[in-house]
């Protein structure tokens, strides 16, 4: 979308988040004056609760043609599946305020956190086309299934949100052991590009990545070899144990120790075990003892800088 094409659309809608980042919006008023004069089109900015937020961005979704989420990427979560649910995801053009305290999603097509750098790119950007994950009709750009996933759980456990309580939860980890977990991939590839139609593997997991944007959290690389648009999940297996996990951690962060564990693509992918927790866009999806993902190719279009911005 060119900076005309972008500005002459007649259907804009920008959802805000005002819980996001410990109430950013609602705390900082010169910020919420300076948004509210530059954001385009229509600005809602509610407080509304999950399921709430998603069927809003899809009854928004069925009038607009651009749907702009300011806030971090709980809200990035649900303005993705409000999209899909709308049944117009290939129409819509998604843009991205970065509101919130982690915004991971937004790094991964170079958009900056600083919110003038953010909103210069919805008037001077370009749409680019990404995939989804779908896990049993929730969409998601990221997911894991295990450690990750159980440090989410512990983190909903108590009080201490943001940074310091995904800090404080990750403790954990020291004592989780590898879980047994049965991995089928139909129509994939192995590391090396070779085709497969269907492989299975059996392995002792600490944590299972499954990406399609890069990086999760506060700005952690996770799926390094993710490609928003090759039509394939991306699946890296980490079998270590926790003790190893925190000492390779500054490795892990930077997407460098992933490189060399076993790696996979496919366009479809079943995961079996027993009590296996799952995380999707930094969420809690649930405990179960089986889960399937498939690719959503090119399921909708972000809107990204002309040019690389730095972040």
């Amino acid at each position: 979308m060119s900076k005309d094409d972008f500005l002459l659309a007649q259907n804009v809608c920008c959802v805000v988040n005002p819980c996001a980042a410990r109430n950013k919006w609602q705390r900082r008023k010169r910020l919420r004056s300076f948004l509210q004069k530059n954001l385009p089109g229509e600005v809602v900015d509610i407080e509304l609760k999950k399921e709430e937020m998603i069927n809003l961005v899809k009854e928004k979704s069925l009038k607009n043609n651009v749907i702009v989420a300011v806030g971090g990427d709980g809200t990035m979560a649900d303005v993705l599946q409000g999209i899909v649910d709308s049944g117009r995801s290939k129409d819509i053009h998604l843009g991205i305020i970065p509101l919130g305290s982690g915004n991971a999603f937004r790094k991964s097509f170079q958009i900056s956190r600083s919110l003038k750098k953010a909103l210069r790119v919805l008037a001077e950007g370009r749409s680019r086309e990404m995939d989804l994950i779908d896990i049993e009709g929730k969409v998601a750009g990221f997911a894991s299934v295990g450690a990750t996933a159980q440090v989410t759980l512990e983190k909903l456990r108590h009080r201490t949100q943001g940074l310091l309580g995904h800090l404080l939860a990750s403790r954990i980890m020291l004592s989780l052991p590898p879980k047994e977990q049965e991995i089928e991939l139909f129509d994939g590839l192995n590391d090396n590009g070779e085709h497969f139609d269907r492989k299975k593997i059996k392995a002792k997991v600490f944590d299972c990545i499954i990406g399609k944007t890069n990086y999760f959290g506060y700005n952690w690389k996770a799926a390094p070899k993710a490609r928003i648009d090759d039509g394939f999940l991306d699946i890296t297996l980490l079998e270590i144990t926790g003790p190893k996990y925190y000492l390779f951690f500054p490795l892990i962060y930077f997407g460098l120790f992933q490189r060399r564990q076993k790696h996979f693509k496919a366009r479809r992918m079943i995961v079996r075990g027993r009590d296996l927790p799952l995380q999707y866009n930094g969420e809690l999806l649930g405990v179960k003892d089986s889960f399937e993902f498939k690719v959503l190719p090119r399921a909708l279009k972000v809107i990204c800088p002309a040019k690389k911005d730095s972040g």
